[in-house]
């Protein structure tokens, strides 16, 4: 299988760096594959599961909180505002990510399109809680 080259980067660390097979990824546009080869894009991440397959039978789970994507024909980079892999991730984790969503959107100035992008982020986030709690439980 071809592969390509994937970092996941947060404001604290590079979470990954490394060679994966694919990676799927939770854009605002809607959940997107990328493997080598892959048309270039930018988009927009919305919190949810990235996970990268390293190879036939592994692969690894990072929750992101939002940032961007870009993607080459052979390189895959992720700007993850925040970022942590999936199994540091419980519902106190995601309580706090609402939380502070709930706090900046409450302190966001006047401008209408920035109140709507952290109003958005907030919904998502707690969609995504749900999502983990379902996936937690089964």
């Amino acid at each position: 299988m071809a592969t390509f080259k994937f970092e996941l980067v947060s404001p604290e660390s590079i979470l990954f760096s490394g060679e994966v097979v694919s990676v799927i990824v939770p854009s605002v546009e809607g959940e997107m594959t990328v493997l080598a080869g892959h048309a270039p894009v930018v988009a927009t991440l919305k919190p949810g599961i990235v996970l990268a397959q390293t190879d036939a039978g592994n692969g690894k789970e990072f929750f992101v909180g939002g940032g961007i994507v870009e993607v080459n024909p052979t390189a895959l980079t992720i700007l993850a505002e925040q970022a942590r892999f999936l199994e540091d991730v419980d519902t106190a984790v995601l309580d706090a990510e609402i939380l502070t969503a709930e706090t900046r959107l409450a302190a966001a100035p006047e401008d209408e399109a920035e109140q709507r992008r952290l109003h958005d982020q907030l919904v998502q986030l707690k969609e995504f809680k749900g999502v983990f709690q379902d996936r937690k439980t089964n």
